[in-house]
């Protein structure tokens, strides 16, 4: 298990966040996610075997631009 710290571009409002935690959590692999519009940050609880890829992708299918993954 990791802790992700993700830096997500583009959202403006609460029902933002909302779509990428909706999207992230569908991942398998993603225990928890909780995003900040405030600080266009996301923390997530994930499996070893997600990978930033994927991550990237399910927030782009939300509409949005990952542009970092730190392990935290």
């Amino acid at each position: 298990m990791k802790k992700l710290k993700l830096t997500i571009e583009g959202m403006h409002c609460a029902s933002c966040a909302g779509n990428v935690e909706r999207s992230v959590k569908q991942l398998r692999g993603v225990k928890s996610i909780s995003v900040s519009v405030m600080t266009r940050k996301a923390f997530a609880d994930a499996d070893d075997s997600v990978t930033p890829d994927e991550l990237k992708k399910a927030v782009s299918k939300a509409g949005y631009r990952l542009t970092a993954v730190e392990e935290v």
